[in-house]
């Protein structure tokens, strides 16, 4: 017998993540306009080779971003640890395969490693038969 009060409740986050869902579809058609006029302002100041535009609506901007990657990350391990430029690396531990190697290592646990966990509820819409 099914709990009224859980099957309202069940009810209700399905109809609010459609909600959700709908919205970001809705907001991810607006970024992509939002793209789409960023690069042609881009092009403009490509084009005209300026790096602000005033109007009145408001200041356009151009700048630069940089972001760094690499292909060979053994290479790239041995040139930061001759430069000692460990500050190049972001500090984070990959969930995933710390799980994975805790689950193959249990008896092995690094100094100062830190967990948290917590339950989540996961809903379903019901299957039609």
């Amino acid at each position: 017998m099914e709990d009224t009060t859980a099957g309202k409740m069940v009810a209700a986050y399905i109809k609010i993540r459609e909600a959700i869902k709908e919205k970001e579809d809705e907001i991810k058609k607006l970024k992509d306009k939002q793209t789409l006029i960023s690069d042609q302002m881009l092009a403009v100041c490509s084009k005209e080779d300026i790096d602000s535009i005033k109007t009145p609506s408001g200041t356009l901007t151009r700048r630069i971003y940089s972001s760094y990657w690499t292909s060979d990350w053994e290479q790239m391990y041995k040139f930061i640890a001759e430069h000692d430029a460990y500050h190049l690396l972001e500090k984070r531990i990959h969930t995933k395969s710390m799980k994975e190697f805790l689950e193959d290592h249990p008896d092995v646990l690094p100094i100062g490693l830190q967990s948290a966990r917590k339950y989540a509820v996961s809903i379903r819409k019901p299957t039609n038969k």
